[in-house]
């Protein structure tokens, strides 16, 4: 029988991890990029990786302003969180080559936001027969790549495709 090992992942099951004072969203942008596990910054609005990912690649799209509704944003911001978003589809098709995605936005604690502050887009990365037995039995999802892995392969296609989006517009 193999054993899959995921023992950082209780403190959060548990609901005991200890959140730092403040806005997460906003105390991030404050960080190095590696340790915020933030793969692109732009002038409005920065990718992150999802701490606790539901699939291989699961990606947010924040705006630095702190608003809790995508109806408070300013037109510029709202704009720049759609590019990014496009970039991000881009970069997660060269990085996993996903069969869809699932795109979204949980505004407000009743209906899941888990920083329901500061609003923020997910991406989520879908394959077929990506949900199995653990996700259905055992309400756990298997993720085979450690976030810094998924860093490091997705931090240097966001420059390359950032890039080309600047030079297309």
């Amino acid at each position: 029988m193999n054993h899959l090992w995921t023992p950082w992942r209780m403190a959060y099951l548990r609901g005991e991890e200890l959140l730092p004072e403040g806005c997460l969203f906003c105390l991030k942008p404050q960080l190095d990029d590696a340790e915020a596990h933030i793969v692109h910054r732009g002038p409005l609005c920065y990718v992150i990786l999802n701490r606790f990912p539901y699939n291989n690649g699961h990606l947010m799209v924040v705006p630095y302003l702190h608003v809790a509704t995508l109806e408070e944003l300013d037109g510029e911001s709202a704009a720049e969180l759609i590019v990014l978003t496009q970039i991000s589809l881009r970069v997660l098709r060269a990085a996993y080559n996903p069969e869809g995605f699932n795109l979204g936005m949980n505004i407000g604690s009743i209906a899941g936001a888990g920083v329901a502050g500061h609003v923020h887009l997910h991406i989520v990365p879908r394959w077929g027969g990506d949900t199995n037995y653990m996700t259905t039995i055992g309400v756990t999802r298997v993720i085979p790549e450690l976030l810094e892995q998924t860093y490091e392969r997705l931090k240097p296609l966001f420059a390359q495709y950032a890039a080309l989006n600047k030079d297309h517009h």
